[in-house]
């Protein structure tokens, strides 16, 4: 199935452009600044994935670099075998360092154990936010870039049949997973998605007989959210050949099979661990939250295979824009996704022709 695009009314914008964070003004812990003579320590401590995942814990490291190299920082990381290092990790990276870096959802309940026990030290935690005042919790929109995933695939799809293998059930999979799905469903009224969990972030062989497993039942667009599992799901498509695609999530995997990546659902990991190590080097970091999604340039839809039509993006723009202006409200979770009506294109001012074949 293919559409026809009559019109759209806007173009991309360069994704984190002008990204800046601002943290909720209660509750603010200010990090006291570091003597000139004495080194800025930015310390990240991984998930369980590891480096290597070639999505999250490596678009973080992304940004450490981005801080050694820019800022000056002495930049350190610490990999997590498994969840009970969590916290030895973070009291070693509290001791040593400026900044300490807690990567994912995972490490809530740990990093704001060792942020009580180091009130003086600055923390940052991706994915999630703590009580701890020491700590700036930088959550993502993921559900914004990934409805413009759902966009784009729902008009992309030659079966009607969508996939998203994802890994554990925490809240930022959850907001890619029905994102997606509304986006899909809003642009593609006919468009099925199926959702599998591999209740794992490191095992690609699960990750690719997942992906099979959809693609065998129809599905030629899947949507990994599901760090190194993922990895999996570019060996299914390279493995099944033309017509199997993958949407990225987080980062570019382009180097996984750029043949079969349709686009990326971006986001900026990277670009809040710079800014916060910035802003320990600036010695105005602060505690609290920090919300990122279309409007602040945070997420949002990336490296479009080249075979995707403009006009195709052109609707995608649109639904962006109107994601931004509020007259889209996308849903974060299971219980919102069963609530939301789709907004058709015609609704937003972007006119899609009916179904060709």
């Amino acid at each position: 199935m293919a559409f026809r695009i009559a019109s759209s009314r806007m173009t991309r914008r360069p994704l984190l452009a002008a990204m800046a964070i601002a943290p909720f003004a209660g509750a603010l812990a200010r990090a006291p600044i570091a003597s000139a003579q004495d080194p800025i320590v930015v310390t990240m401590v991984t998930d369980t994935a590891g480096l290597g995942d070639q999505n999250f814990n490596d678009l973080a490291k992304r940004g450490l670099d981005q801080a050694v190299d820019e800022l000056g920082v002495q930049g350190e990381v610490i990999e997590s075998r498994d969840a009970s290092s969590y916290i030895p990790n973070l009291t070693q990276a509290a001791e040593q360092s400026d900044l300490a870096v807690g990567v994912g959802f995972l490490l809530t309940e740990a990093i704001t154990e060792v942020a009580n026990q180091y009130p003086d030290k600055s923390f940052l935690l991706i994915d999630s936010l703590s009580e701890a005042p020491n700590v700036q919790g930088v959550l993502f929109r993921e559900q914004e870039g990934a409805f413009l995933s759902g966009v784009l695939a729902g008009l992309m799809t030659e079966s009607n049949q969508l996939g998203v293998v994802a890994g554990q059930k925490i809240p930022p999979v959850v907001r890619y997973a029905v994102g997606f799905e509304a986006g899909a469903k809003s642009i593609n009224p006919d468009v099925e998605v199926v959702v599998a969990y591999a209740d794992t972030f490191g095992d690609p062989a699960l990750g690719k007989e997942l992906t099979l497993a959809q693609y065998n039942q129809g599905v030629d667009i899947v949507f990994p959210v599901a760090g190194a599992t993922g990895i999996g799901s570019f060996e299914a498509a390279k493995e099944l050949g033309e017509g199997y695609w993958v949407i990225a999530a987080d980062a570019d995997q382009s180097q996984l099979g750029a043949e079969h990546q349709l686009a990326v659902s971006e986001k900026g990991v990277n670009t809040a661990l710079f800014l916060a190590a910035q802003q320990v080097v600036d010695g105005a970091f602060a505690g609290g939250e920090v919300s990122l999604g279309l409007a602040e340039e945070g997420v949002g839809l990336g490296f479009p295979h080249e075979s995707v039509p403009q006009e195709v993006l052109d609707v995608v723009a649109a639904y962006e824009q109107a994601i931004i202006d509020g007259t889209i409200t996308v849903p974060a979770d299971e219980e919102e996704l069963a609530a939301f009506e789709p907004v058709a294109p015609d609704a937003i001012g972007a006119a899609v022709a009916s179904p060709v074949a």
